[in-house]
C-alpha cells in the first residue's frame, strides 16, 4: 500500500538557527473510483484505508444503501516509473441488479445562494435513507467535551506531520468507535462512515461524528446520509451547514472546547451540565 507519511529535507530558519533538516509530511495522493472499468471520481486523499473511503464515499453520494450493493472492489494497475503498483486506482463491481452511477448534484461546493441551499437539502431529503428526527440519541456536556482531546490523541499521523485533518466516531457514552486521518476532511470522514458500513453498523445511530476541523455543508451532508445524528467539532460550522443541520434535525455542534461549545442546531439531544 501507499505510504502515509514521506521524509523531505526542508530549509528551517529559527531565529538564528538556520538549517537544512529533513522533514515528515503527510502524503497526498490521487485516488482513482471506478465502477465496472469506467471513471467515476478522482479525489486527492491520504493513502490507507481506502477500501473505506470508497465505501463512505458511495454511501454519502447515495450511489449505495449497503455492502451488499457491491460484487467485488479491488485495487487496479497503476504503476509508477519503476513499474511499481501505486495502488491509486479502484474498481468496483456492482451486486447482480444494481446500478451504481452517478446522479445530477443539485448543489456545487462552494459559496452558495439561498435559491442552491434550497434545492441542495431538498435533494438530501430525497436521497437519504434515513429519517434523524426519529432518532433519540443524547449526550451529556462533560462526555462531548471529553471528545476532542480524545480525537487528538488518536491522531498519529497529525502527530508526525502536522498535517491531516481527523474524523473519529463515538458512541453517545464516549466510547471510541473508529478515527481516520486524511489530507481532506471529507475523505476522513469517508473513511470513518465506509468502516462503519463494512461493519454492519449503518445508520449510526447514537453516534457522534467528531471533526479535527470546521464543519462544511459536504461533512453535514455526509453525517446525514449516514444517519449520524450528531456531529461535532473544535471549529466553527458554515452557515449552510449550520441551516442544514436544522432543515434535518442533526445536531451540529462548534468550537468544542471542555465544556464550552456552540450548538447551531437540534439542541435537545445535548444534556446541560
Amino acid at each position: 500500500m501507499g505510504r502515509v507519511t514521506t521524509r523531505v529535507p526542508v530549509r528551517r530558519i529559527r531565529g538564528e538557527l538556520d538549517a537544512t533538516r529533513p522533514d515528515t509530511l503527510a502524503v497526498e495522493e490521487p485516488l482513482e473510483i471506478r465502477v465496472g472499468g469506467r471513471s467515476l471520481t478522482v479525489t486527492m486523499r491520504t493513502p490507507g484505508a481506502d477500501i473505506d473511503l470508497v465505501h463512505g464515499f458511495l454511501l454519502s453520494e447515495g450511489l449505495i444503501g449497503s455492502v451488499d450493493d457491491i460484487a467485488t472492489i479491488r485495487y487496479c494497475d497503476g504503476v509508477d516509473d519503476a513499474g511499481a503498483n501505486t495502488y491509486n486506482v479502484i474498481d468496483v463491481t456492482p451486486a447482480d441488479g444494481v446500478s451504481i452511477a452517478p446522479r445530477p448534484r443539485a448543489f456545487v461546493s462552494n459559496s452558495a445562494c439561498g435559491v442552491c441551499g434550497s434545492s441542495a437539502i431538498d435533494d438530501i431529503r430525497a436521497t437519504s435513507r434515513f429519517d434523524l428526527s426519529t432518532d433519540d440519541s443524547s449526550i451529556g456536556v462533560e462526555a462531548l467535551g471529553a471528545l476532542p482531546d480524545r480525537l487528538r490523541s488518536a491522531q498519529a499521523t497529525f502527530t508526525a506531520t502536522g498535517g491531516t485533518h481527523a474524523a473519529a466516531l463515538f458512541d453517545t457514552d464516549g466510547t471510541l468507535l473508529v478515527v481516520r486521518e486524511d489530507v481532506g476532511r471529507h475523505n476522513a470522514l469517508d473513511k470513518a462512515v465506509g468502516w462503519a458500513l463494512r461493519e454492519g453498523r449503518i445508520p449510526l445511530r447514537h453516534t457522534v461524528a467528531m471533526m479535527s476541523s470546521r464543519v462544511s455543508f459536504e461533512l453535514v451532508q455526509k453525517s446525514v446520509m449516514a444517519g449520524i445524528p450528531i456531529i461535532a467539532a473544535v471549529s466553527a460550522p458554515s452557515s449552510l451547514a449550520a441551516h442544514l443541520g436544522a432543515e434535518l434535525d442533526l445536531t451540529v455542534v462548534g468550537f468544542l472546547r471542555g465544556a464550552s461549545m456552540n450548538v447551531y442546531s437540534a439542541p435537545q439531544r445535548i444534556i446541560g451540565a
